[in-house]
């Protein structure tokens, strides 16, 4: 009876060793260029409102190349919903593609508010 048990207890870590691999497969990392990201308070918003979007697992925000790096689960969300999510604080973002450059540095605008 205690090999039968063993055996269960074996299979059943070995099935969860297995899921969690695929679930870090199921991972995707991309960076936007956000226009509307000016100061320390755009990173603060970003921060406070995507980071708690369904599915995203990590983000980052550099405000000097105005861009945020954003690792998501494929399954809960996409590309597209997170632009949506950007556009709903009120910031365009538009997904880079590797290996290209991002748009030259937003020039900060007029009338910036928060």
């Amino acid at each position: 009876m205690k090999h039968v048990i063993l055996a269960l207890l074996c299979a059943v870590c070995s099935f969860s060793a297995v899921s969690a691999q695929q679930t870090d497969k199921k991972k995707e990392t991309v960076t936007f260029f956000v226009e509307g990201m000016d100061c320390s308070s755009c990173v603060k918003k970003i921060e406070k409102n995507i980071s708690f979007e369904k599915g995203v697992t990590d983000l980052k925000c550099d405000l000097s190349t105005h861009t945020a790096e954003v690792t998501y689960k494929t399954d809960k969300t996409s590309k597209t919903k997170l632009v949506a999510a950007f556009k709903k604080i009120g910031m365009d973002a538009v997904p880079v593609e590797e290996g290209t450059a991002c748009p030259a540095n937003a020039e900060k605008k007029d009338g910036h508010q928060h």
